[in-house]
């Protein structure tokens, strides 16, 4: 008891830089991450929450430049993630090396090779697979991922079951509040409002990120408010031109207001061009050319 209780008492240093992280203030996570007198165990996990953010930024190839062989077992993952994400046409290998790494029973059980096992496995859609590295959860991240994996899974009951052992350990955490979000947006109907808030809570504490003008904007789009969504994702877009979810977002957001979206999405597909929306529309586009050559 003790212990827990000087643990808690403990300043905890990398609360802003974990904050800036998960609201998608990426840049400010690798600008303010310069923190002294960190404990080991902290030092490697302000260092995963760095090159992760570097990740999100796209630079892929300084995370792989940086993280040796000699380095921790989460910066490892956190490599495994940049190499997968920065070579597609060789993800076998990398997903290869990962499923050799949760085999290991030294390492197979550290958070952080769990979460991005979690990740990896969910951009390949492979929701059980990822399942079974992250459903023991035992860190916030690792319960956030699985609200967020149980939703693409269209299983929300599965979803909130989660939500509910993360408001248990804290109510006010950021992450807890996102997957709220999510859920909620997931939901709909009455929800939405509720989502809503969340995101202006989220606005009125902290800076503006595209993260945060993204929910907003999702929120309103469902709530029929497409010209307010149009600001916000305008904004969104100053902030990034190459964010996959703000063009996806503008291009959903133009077609109910009457707006051209075709640059939006010329945009997308060069930059992404394995989005979800990018791969509908081409194949929306096939069966049309299909149907026009059999009318033909």
């Amino acid at each position: 008891m003790a212990a827990s209780a000087a643990a808690a008492a403990a300043p905890d240093h990398l609360f802003n830089l974990r904050n800036n992280f998960y609201l998608g203030a990426y840049q400010a996570a690798i600008n303010n991450s310069d923190l002294p007198h960190l404990s080991p165990d902290d030092a490697v996990e302000r260092d995963c929450l760095v090159y992760r953010s570097y990740i999100a930024l796209g630079s892929y190839q300084l995370v792989i430049n940086e993280i040796d062989s000699s380095a921790a077992t989460p910066l490892q993952a956190v490599k495994l993630l940049a190499l997968y994400l920065s070579s597609p046409h060789d993800k076998e290998s990398t997903i290869s090396s990962l499923k050799e790494w949760l085999a290991d029973p030294a390492i197979g059980n550290n958070p952080i090779l769990r979460l991005i096992a979690g990740i990896i496995f969910m951009h390949e859609e492979d929701y059980n697979e990822a399942l079974k590295h992250t459903n023991a959860g035992g860190t916030m991240e690792l319960y956030a991922l699985n609200v967020q994996i149980f939703i693409k899974m269209h299983r929300s009951d599965y979803a909130e079951r989660q939500l509910r052992v993360m408001q248990q350990i804290d109510e006010d955490h950021t992450l807890t509040q996102l997957a709220n979000a999510w859920l909620n947006l997931a939901v709909g109907g009455s929800k939405i409002q509720e989502a809503y808030l969340i995101f202006q809570d989220f606005s009125e504490k902290y800076p503006m990120t595209v993260l945060i003008l993204n929910g907003k904007a999702v929120c309103c789009m469902h709530m029929g408010n497409f010209d307010e969504a149009e600001t916000l994702l305008l904004e969104a877009l100053n902030k990034d031109a190459k964010d996959p979810e703000t063009l996806a977002n503008l291009i959903v957001c133009s077609l109910h207001l009457g707006k051209p979206s075709s640059r939006y999405l010329s945009q997308l597909k060069l930059s992404h061009e394995d989005h979800i929306l990018v791969k509908r529309l081409s194949s929306a586009e096939e069966s049309f050319e299909r149907a026009l050559q059999s009318v033909g």
